[in-house]
């Protein structure tokens, strides 16, 4: 009997695959190659000499002896065997032990040696596997989305146990696991009724190594430096082009192999230098359908008429630094054959400097500019206007300080024992936190007076960076000085956020052998206490000697930028403008500037407490059996699960703080699965899963943060009265439900390759978004309006509820192919790939109305696709890899009142690999490694649909960001 569900035997390392849109036909070629090779690959495998990277290791007699008395279940995470295999292709064969011998459908992988997940952090080696696509944040791979599902639907688990985030939301950062410290992960596409936390797309369980599965003593060192292609943006920042990264793993058996410790310490210090561009908002000013006639706007001198013009811009140079410190412990103790105790704990420190430089301006009819020199490029529906130059430009400069620190803790204590009789009983205590602190200003610089310069433009027609040339030096402190040059109103800001996550946990099990056709039960119950707590105070910086008022300030005052401060210029070359000013932010802050409280509704509302009490009882039969002549395994069972969940927050009247306001709700759920395996012959497996799955909403709808007031109705049937109204969270807002089938087939051969293709289809009986209920009771709210008394409790809210759900459908393909299995000359090289193909729909959303709506679930790529080669032989390994994400539809913007959808673009990523392994000799254990991340420096871009006053929706480019390639060179020592 096991807490963790995935035999760490079959777990044993990761695997990489990979692929782009030409993946459909690279995964339909290796089907081929699979199906002609079949006849050969038996008499092939025979024949293949080993690799000097896959290395037997006898097992010693102690090793033995502290197995047999370290006797676990079946399901037991880890296991010892008697041989260890390392490197690429031992990656590939671990990982697919653990798909073929599951009871469920999962995706494994593993690392390729103690300390060698083979990418840069977990999630690049998660986006890697079938179904599984990245969200990039800062240019690295942080999030993982689950068969077209966004990150929120995912579970994720450390060891069987959920983890608290960082985040306002659910959804686990990865990058704050260092990879060197993960021995593998599980990803489960069905779930079975013991397992917690599960998520509505799939669940991703992370395992940190078991120091008893060794045979014997092992030490490990990893150090690699880092450096990044974009250079540095903002030398002033003191953040470099350079980094690195550095680990040490011990693990050790005593006394005669029935205690086992596992210490590990990973330190990465990485920086990050991006190129940021955005296009503000795009329009047509002069002629019919334009601004001009529909919206009342000013006629643009200089604009021919019917043509869409860019209507402001942004450049930002942004550097920042990230500094991770984790420790892992992992104490195994296994006296004998009844008793079997593991505690493990994991500790982490995450720091993050982001220095965010930019230049910026507003182009608009209302701005009165004029342009001259206009080029105009033909498109459709409208020509596009693409060089030219404009007159009467205020540029905004805006510097930008952002510190963030975060720390994360777990804890586990599982015991393990068997009374012996058949019966066996589990006892797993869990601990999990997650602190994070923020300290993030701004402030912003501009010409004196409200002086105004002419700028000559070249844009691009689609994607792409533009070219800028200002008719002022926007770098001389003689010219550019603090004020507020656009009437924002304020000349800067300053917030610090603190949020706490923690998560408390017990679990009991017991199992017991069955008869019939089921091998075992297992029965449980689990209790978790999640609260999140949030904080968030803003002040506004106003410049010495302006006003902070209405009355009194005035948005021309302004005042040169302290020499004490200057650090020199920031870089916007890549936009065409040779550098800007750059100063201190914090030091001008504290000299320069004053502070006042300034929490408006979006401030007070990130103020607030969701807790959530969750008991959980399962029941888990284990199937083995025959149908006919057909070897049957599996598991069926269900899961009752209670959610008490309240909420604590404020409540505002706009921008005025009311008071405090609580809320919660219960609710029950029975979530049934059943998961089969029909073994069809001794290699091919015929799989089937039906599960009922449920996913909480976001925790920051499920706060009872409100705007609410009373007013007096004017006019209509209500005229008159005084009703309530108002918009906020829903601390009574229920779970995503979904009903998911899954059907697989899987053929193994060769010691790491394989074809599977799987189809799936996922009811969603319900979906959240924004909602108006007419009939909303008030009457648990303050009326802070001593004028107005109202008519009625009831009146109209908006706010996350639940609706009518959608559906989706996927198909996926995988697989992986030895050359030996081919040809003898083949031998050492390989491939792997998947490609994924999912459609979704959602019959109502709230916002469909928005030019650019989706049909589909947002965050959804209808395509995903990995493909990878490798050569691995005489200690030499090569590996190159792709991914491929096709387009989706990001969340709606509302820029300068203009609704409409953000579009991600498709994105593709290019790696490298190479290293080379000493087997003998005096340096034996030590291996050097070169990897290139983005080798191709592939862009996130995104494009904005939204209506021009005519009505016409159009696609015009929004943001396109690069972060340049990675490139990591260092060493690998073990013992």
């Amino acid at each position: 009997m096991n807490f963790h569900h995935l035999p760490r035997a079959l777990l044993a390392r990761p695997f990489r695959i990979h692929q782009r849109p030409l993946a459909a036909a690279c995964a339909t070629a290796l089907l081929g190659l699979i199906l002609a090779g079949t006849a050969s690959a038996q008499q092939a495998q025979e024949q293949a000499p080993t690799s000097t990277d896959t290395r037997t290791v006898p097992v010693d007699k102690k090793a033995d002896a502290g197995a047999k008395k370290n006797k676990k279940s079946e399901n037991t995470v880890s296991n010892l065997d008697a041989i260890i295999v390392t490197g690429i292709r031992g990656s590939i064969e671990n990982s697919l032990k653990a798909k073929q011998n599951s009871d469920n459908i999962i995706e494994a992988i593993s690392a390729e040696d103690i300390g060698k997940l083979p990418d840069a952090s977990i999630a690049e080696s998660l986006s890697r596997v079938p179904g599984l696509a990245t969200q990039r944040l800062n240019g690295r791979a942080n999030m993982i989305s689950i068969r077209g599902l966004a990150p929120d639907f995912a579970g994720t688990t450390l060891n069987g146990r959920e983890q608290a985030t960082i985040g306002e939301n659910r959804g686990v950062e990865y990058d704050q696991y260092p990879s060197e410290l993960i021995s593998g992960a599980a990803i489960y596409k069905t779930p079975d009724a013991s397992l917690i936390g599960q998520g509505l797309s799939g669940t991703v369980d992370l395992h940190t190594i078991k120091p008893l599965d060794l045979p014997n003593r092992a030490f490990a060192v990893n150090l690699r430096g880092e450096h990044t292609s974009n250079g540095k943006l903002n030398p002033g920042s003191g953040v470099s082009d350079m980094g690195h990264r550095a680990s040490i793993s011990y693990i050790d058996q005593f006394f005669d192999h029935t205690l086992g410790l596992a210490v590990g310490f990973a330190h990465l210090d990485s920086p990050i230098q991006e190129k940021q561009y955005q296009a503000w908002w795009w329009s047509m000013n002069n002629g019919p359908g334009s601004a001009e006639e529909n919206w009342g706007g000013p006629h643009t001198q200089g604009l021919p008429d019917g043509v869409i013009s860019q209507e402001g811009m942004q450049l930002r140079a942004q550097s920042l630094t990230q500094r991770r410190s984790g420790l892992m412990a992992v104490l195994e103790w296994a006296p004998g054959d009844n008793y079997h105790s593991t505690l493990d704990l994991y500790h982490s420190t995450f720091g993050e400097k982001k220095f965010t430089n930019g230049a910026q301006w507003s182009s608009s009819p209302w701005d009165n500019v004029s342009y001259s020199n206009v080029g105009v490029t033909p498109a459709q529906p409208y020509p596009i206007v693409t060089s030219g130059t404009i007159d009467g430009i205020a540029p905004i400069l805006q510097n930008q300080y952002t510190k963030e620190h975060d720390k994360l803790f777990s804890a586990g204590w599982n015991n393990q024992y068997d009374f012996g009789n058949g019966w066996a009983a589990t006892a797993d205590l869990s601990y999990s936190s997650a602190k994070k602190k923020l300290h993030d200003a701004y402030l912003f610089t501009g010409l004196a007076g409200g002086a105004f310069t002419s700028v000559d433009f070249r844009t691009p027609l689609g994607n792409g960076y533009p070219y800028f040339s200002s008719a002022v030096n926007l770098a001389d402190p003689a010219t550019v000085v603090f004020t507020d040059p656009d009437g924002y109103g304020y000349n800067g800001r300053q917030e610090f956020d603190s949020q706490k996550d923690t998560i408390k946990a017990v679990r009991l099990e017991v199992s017991h052998p069955l008869g019939w056709i089921f091998s075992s039960m297992n029965l449980g119950v689990d209790y978790s206490d999640r609260t999140k707590t949030k904080l968030a105070d803003v002040n506004f910086a106003w410049l010495n000697g302006n006003g902070s008022t209405q009355g009194t300030y005035d948005n021309h005052f302004s005042a040169p930028v302290d020499p004490a401060f200057l650090r020199g210029s920031t870089s916007l070359g890549y936009g065409g403008i040779p550098g800007i000013l750059y100063y201190d932010v914090l030091g001008a802050l504290a000299n320069q500037f004053y502070l006042t409280e300034r929490n408006g509704q979006g401030d007070w509302s990130r103020n607030y407490t969701v807790e959530e009490k969750v008991p959980v009882a399962y029941a888990k039969f284990n199937i083995e059996t025959m149908l006919g002549n057909v070897p049957l395994r599996g598991n069926v069972g269900m899961q009752f699960v209670r959610t008490d969940q309240s909420s604590q927050a404020l409540q505002t009247n706009g921008d005025t703080l009311v008071g405090r306001i609580s809320d919660g709700a219960k609710y029950n759920n029975v979530l049934p699965s059943l998961n089969l395996v029909a073994q069809l012959t001794d290699r091919q497996y015929l799989r089937f899963g039906l599960a009922k799955t449920m996913a909480r909403g976001r925790i920051d709808d499920e706060k009872v943060a409100t705007s609410a007031s009373v007013s007096l109705v004017q006019q209509g049937p209500g005229a008159g009265q005084v009703l309530w109204s108002g918009s906020g969270g829903n601390p009574k807002l229920k779970p995503y439900i979904a009903v998911g089938t899954d059907l697989s087939y899987e053929f193994y051969f060769g010691k790491s390759s394989y074809f599977a293709a799987a189809v799936f289809n996922k009811n969603l009986l319900n979906y959240i978004y924004n909602q108006t209920t007419l009939d909303y009771d008030f009457s648990h709210y303050t009326n802070d309006n001593p004028t107005l008394t109202p008519t009625s409790t009831i009146g109209s809210f908006t706010r996350p509820a639940n609706g009518t759900g959608g559906k989706m459908q996927g198909l996926e393909l995988s697989g992986a192919l030895e050359g030996g299995l081919l040809a003898q000359a083949l031998d050492g090289f390989g491939v792997q790939a998947n490609f994924s193909l999912t459609n979704s729909n959602i019959p109502v959303s709230s916002i469909s109305s928005i030019p650019g709506g989706p049909a589909t679930l947002p965050g959804l790529s209808r395509k995903v696709a990995n493909l990878a080669l490798y050569y691995e032989k005489y200690g030499w390994s090569v590996r190159a890899a792709e991914r491929y994400r096709s387009s989706f539809t990001g969340e709606a913007v509302a820029l300068f009142d203009q609704l409409g959808y953000t579009k991600v673009l498709a994105n593709k990523q290019t790696d490298l690999q190479l290293g080379y392994a000493f087997s003998e000799g005096r340096w034996n254990g030590l291996s050097l490694l070169l990897q290139v991340s983005n080798l191709t420096n592939a862009p996130d871009a995104t494009v904005q649909v939204s209506g021009l006053p005519n009505g016409v929706s159009v696609a015009r480019p929004l943001e396109y960001d690069t972060w340049g390639r990675t490139v990591m060179l260092g060493l690998n020592y073990k013992l």
